[in-house]
């Protein structure tokens, strides 16, 4: 349950934050929100991160689709509180793009994505469905090396036993 709620927020903001954008900034415009460190500048990305590989949107366009079948299919598994955060911020920010791809211009399956936060110093514009992303791969990292299985367990620590150790005379 957790995981669909957090997928719905996180899917929910993006699409409304794309929405006031498309409908209140001019493409291309640095709107200053907190002075230099955060600017809404709206731009419509074709590629991925970076703008890499403009022209396979469809690529993108599958590749999550695959992704959100994926954990739908997997959602069940999850017994972790964690785990199930991660899952639904993947989910909904990986929707969120997804449904600009769908549904914005140029045409189905290969429409841009709306793009509108810019962070001083680093060099990309990005979106909410984008943070969602990026901050389920930084709660993997922190599950996977504090040892949390997807049912919330911790995972035993593999020892070495004196038979894995190498002899030093060979």
């Amino acid at each position: 349950m957790i995981l669909v709620v957090v997928a719905v927020v996180v899917y929910a903001a993006d699409q409304l934050a794309k929405a006031w954008v498309v409908a209140n900034l001019t493409p291309f415009q640095a709107v200053p929100v907190l002075g230099e460190v955060l600017q809404f500048v709206f731009v419509r990305n074709s590629g991925a991160a970076f703008s890499l590989a403009s022209g396979s949107t469809w690529v993108f366009s599958i590749v999550a689709a695959a992704v959100t079948v994926f954990i739908v299919w997997f959602a069940r598994r999850i017994r972790s509180l964690g785990w199930a955060v991660l899952f639904g911020m993947l989910l909904g920010g990986t929707t969120g793009n997804l449904t600009d791809r769908l549904f914005r211009e140029p045409g189905f399956g290969v429409g841009h994505v709306v793009d509108f936060l810019s962070v001083w110093m680093f060099p990309a514009i990005f979106n909410i469905a984008d943070v969602a992303i990026v901050s389920s791969m930084g709660l993997f990292l922190i599950l996977t090396l504090r040892g949390i299985g997807l049912d919330g367990a911790r995972l035993p620590r593999r020892s070495r036993s004196t038979e894995d150790v190498p002899h030093p005379h060979g």
